[in-house]
């Protein structure tokens, strides 16, 4: 909460946005890479799947539940999406780790009559808000000032998120690099969110266009160079979104006011805190965010086993110092191609040619770890049927809607066939 005079120099909110960030030596000990694993859905009644489930019948069947045996942490977004959260483990393990939850939750809301969708946004009519807290009351009218993106956003988008540890100071600038160079093949070979409305968007993941579509200051790219700089001034140029005043009473700031000019200026509700800076870093939202770690946000949401090779894939991207030139050098040519890779995914020439590079590298150096044989097979199978014939799962969906007409594929509405 805000203080009466000022606390917090910008030089001093400089040094925490870095520590923050790029403090520590990322997830797990120097020299172990660790990866965590979050995995979002959209919920629909399992007898209607075109229909959202209740979400008190969700939360219900949820927390009747207990600790999760992989560990995982559930949460709910506000139009009623529910996510596992894996912890950070070794290698592949969180994938581990989130199936064996997965496996107890899926069945636990099937039984209440509630199935997942790994779709990265309702293709049918766009969800209300369930859930009304002080921060996504504020959060929503703060989105409201700039168009209809946020409420979109924050009520009807799925995403898969993975956290790759960024090893520590000797690999920390080359993850951080890496990580942007390769984010928009892996959001165009991903893709899964070509309908909206009742129909083809014009996009293979419309998911990233409205993320586009926000307010730019907090969900585009940060920009390329050294991580503790290029975070600070991200963050001290993004607007303020909220200042909570109370527990109870937070307050949409919608007049321009960035995070710097605070620190510099103040505000008529006070002065930043240190708290204030901490709870700024989590309204940001760019492809690519550091938290002591690298979130990968960029993915939109896939069903399994989709999500175990995005995982595998992105992992090895970023943390194999092997092929690290080889991505590189892959990457480069469409390392700014955002918009092309949420349009087009792979049909664009370019990005394909990047992917078939990437994903060849990824799979050299899996196999080298001795990566089990299932992710290695479902690897080759998603090369195969995607990454080799310049497709995204957004093709499957479309050809699927043009066959039919169809948004929701009876077999979705099917928990086993998510699992």
């Amino acid at each position: 909460m805000p203080a009466p005079k000022r606390v917090l120099s910008e030089t001093e909110a400089r040094r925490l946005i870095g520590e923050r960030g790029f403090g520590g030596p990322g997830m797990g000990p120097s020299g172990v890479c660790q990866v965590g694993v979050e995995l979002e859905w959209l919920t629909v009644r399992t007898d209607d799947p075109n229909c959202p489930a209740d979400s008190d019948a969700v939360r219900d069947a949820a927390a009747a539940l207990g600790p999760l045996p992989g560990g995982s942490r559930i949460t709910y977004e506000p139009g009623g999406q529910i996510e596992l959260s894996s912890p950070a483990l070794p290698g592949l393990g969180a994938c581990d780790a989130l199936r064996r939850d997965v496996a107890v939750l899926a069945p636990a809301l099937a039984a209440a009559g509630v199935a997942l969708m790994a779709v990265g946004l309702e293709p049918g009519t766009p969800r209300e808000r369930v859930i009304s807290n002080p921060r996504y009351d504020a959060m929503e009218a703060f989105f409201d000032c700039d168009g209809a993106a946020g409420r979109t956003m924050m009520r009807s988008t799925a995403a898969f998120q993975v956290n790759v540890d960024h090893g520590g100071p000797d690999e920390l600038e080359r993850r951080w690099n890496l990580a942007h160079d390769v984010a928009p093949v892996l959001a165009a070979a991903f893709a899964n969110s070509p309908l909206a409305h009742g129909r083809p968007s014009g996009w293979c993941s419309t998911r990233l266009a409205v993320w586009s579509d926000l307010d730019p200051g907090r969900s585009a790219p940060v920009r390329r160079g050294p991580g503790r700089d290029a975070w600070a001034d991200y963050a001290l140029a993004a607007r303020v979104m909220l200042v909570r005043c109370s527990d109870t009473d937070h307050v949409a700031l919608t007049d321009g006011v960035s995070f710097g000019d605070w620190v510099r200026r103040g505000h008529p509700l006070g002065w930043p805190t240190v708290d204030d800076l901490d709870y700024h870093l989590t309204t940001l939202f760019p492809p690519v965010r550091p938290r002591g770690w690298l979130e990968l946000r960029m993915i939109d949401a896939l069903p399994d086993p989709w999500w175990r090779v995005a995982a595998a894939v992105s992992a090895a991207l970023i943390s194999e110092p092997g092929i690290a030139d080889e991505v590189a050098a892959a990457a480069a040519p469409v390392r700014d191609a955002w918009t092309v890779a949420a349009r087009c995914g792979l049909a664009d020439p370019e990005l394909a040619r990047a992917a078939r590079r990437c994903f060849a590298a990824a799979s050299d150096a899996l196999l080298a770890n001795g990566t089990d044989a299932a992710t290695l097979d479902d690897l080759a199978s998603f090369v195969d049927c995607y990454v080799a014939r310049g497709r995204c799962p957004a093709d499957d969906r479309l050809e699927s809607y043009y066959r039919g007409g169809v948004l929701v594929p009876a077999a979705e509405g099917v928990v086993h066939a998510w699992t």
